[in-house]
């Protein structure tokens, strides 16, 4: 019994046989880049204009098919932030990952039974030598890596440009805070913050890539092709750049499985809008690979 459609049978089987791959490759977007697995991140306060509350952020998420985000914590988020954890478990979203660091807010992870990621910035340190370097980083964050493995949470080594934010330095810092017995570190790394890094991202993608808790996208130009509205940190929707298609088409043939992040911070002082606009630009550039 021949279960093809009328319309292809009448076609060369050489044309179907194609027609039928190429549809089966087009359906496979790898599980991590789908949107429902992709992880919202820069998605409270400063970064939205309408200042959304907990409840009113979960709803967006819910309505954007984002089922994961990470929370960029500061002190004066304290008053609602049990708030943010009961909205999250309302709605059934994955509390993935808390960037910062800070007693109360760890205090209810333990209550709710929550172990999300921890991030926090790779710091840049002086010194007269990188082995120096190194030692004062890795002594300033054990602490915190300390404190995450107590928690029984991930450490993530987060880049916000600098020395300390290269991929080189990040593996370093890392294996060096893995042999002190800290195995729960790794690295957060964000295309916004390695501008410089991106014409040589397939080598230092393959050099991170064990250490990877998760990669942040963003449209990624050379800075005289674009008329930046954010010019310090060149943060541009995903797919209005002429670097993130490349990186996103290298980081699906490196077999890397982990979480992909993508802004509520662009141009656009909405949340609502960078996020919408991040989905689809990353759907049209994975539509085109």
């Amino acid at each position: 019994m021949n279960f093809l459609p009328s319309t292809l049978r009448k076609l060369p089987s050489v044309i179907v046989s194609f027609l039928i791959c190429a549809s089966a490759l087009r359906a496979e977007i790898p599980d991590n880049f789908k949107t429902e697995n992709l992880l919202a991140w820069c998605i409270a306060h400063r970064w939205d204009s309408e200042k959304r509350n907990p409840d009113a952020r979960a709803d967006l998420l819910h309505e954007l098919d984002l089922n994961r985000f990470v929370y960029n914590w500061t002190k004066k988020d304290n008053p609602q932030f049990e708030a943010e954890i009961i909205a999250a478990q309302k709605h059934g979203l994955d509390y993935y990952a808390f960037w910062n660091e800070d007693e109360d807010a760890f205090a209810l992870f333990e209550k709710y039974g929550m172990t999300p990621q921890i991030w926090k910035t790779c710091p840049s340190p002086e010194a007269d030598t990188e082995a120096k370097r190194i030692a004062i980083t890795v002594k300033r964050m054990a602490p915190f890596a300390q404190r995450a493995q107590k928690l029984g949470s991930k450490f993530g080594l987060y880049n916000h440009r600098g020395w300390g934010g290269h991929p080189e330095i990040l593996v370093k810092v890392c294996l060096e805070l893995r042999e002190l017995g800290y195995d729960n570190v790794g690295i957060v790394y964000n295309f916004h913050h390695s501008h410089q890094e991106m014409q040589k991202f397939a080598e230092y993608l393959a050099h991170m890539q064990p250490y990877l808790l998760c990669i942040n996208l963003n449209g990624m130009a050379d800075k005289e092709a674009v008329d930046y509205q954010t010019k310090d940190n060149m943060i541009l929707p995903i797919g209005t750049g002429n670097h993130e298609a490349t990186m996103i088409k290298t980081i699906i043939a490196s077999g890397y499985a982990g979480p992909i992040g993508i802004l509520g911070h662009t141009e656009e002082p909405d949340v609502a809008l960078s996020l919408r606009n991040n989905i689809a630009g990353l759907a049209k550039i994975l539509e085109s690979l």
